[in-house]
């Protein structure tokens, strides 16, 4: 590779998780390095490339699939925690769940998680954004995210979609 290319290596092929390093081209300082996809099956690996990229370069994880030391099971946990929880802080996020089986949006972008709850359901209408939470640090909790959706909208989707129906009929008969 010349000098300044960004360089590859696979981590782990089942799980889609790769290690990437862009070296700086007039600092070592400067090199970028990322795990992309890192999951609980790659704690080993994450260990052993921060100790390789050291505390003066960046290392990135990036689009992790875990999100608690207890996905590390009973005997992982406390070496995520170390390693993983206790070492690395939010950058970016963009994440998406069902709460009250509505589609909730929940972004972080330093210093502050905001979360939303999308309604897509009347075509009328299109899709329609709510804000639930003001900005806040830490990442909202799910009953505090239920908690403000029944106060935001007090009827269930499934409600909303037969009022809906009742209104203006089944979709397939408009």
């Amino acid at each position: 590779a010349k000098e300044g290319d960004c360089s590859s290596q696979i981590l782990s092929e089942a799980d889609c998780c790769g290690f990437f390093v862009q070296e700086s081209t007039s600092d070592p300082k400067g090199d970028v390095a990322a795990v992309l996809f890192p999951g609980v099956d790659q704690l080993a690996d994450i260990e052993r490339i921060d100790e390789m990229v050291g505390k003066d370069r960046t290392l990135l994880l990036f689009n992790r699939q875990f999100a608690r030391p207890e996905d590390f099971g009973f005997l992982g946990k406390s070496g995520a925690k170390k390693s993983i929880f206790d070492r690395f802080t939010w950058g970016f996020a963009f994440q998406e769940l069902a709460c009250r089986g509505e589609d909730v949006k929940l972004t972080y972008e330093h210093p502050s998680w905001c979360s939303c709850v999308v309604c897509d359901e009347d075509v009328d209408l299109g899709s329609q954004q709510i804000k639930l939470l003001e900005p806040q640090p830490d990442r909202p909790l799910y009953d505090a995210l239920e908690k403000k959706i029944n106060e935001v909208l007090p009827e269930p989707l499934w409600m909303r979609k037969m009022g809906e129906a009742q209104d203006k009929g089944f979709k397939f008969q408009r």
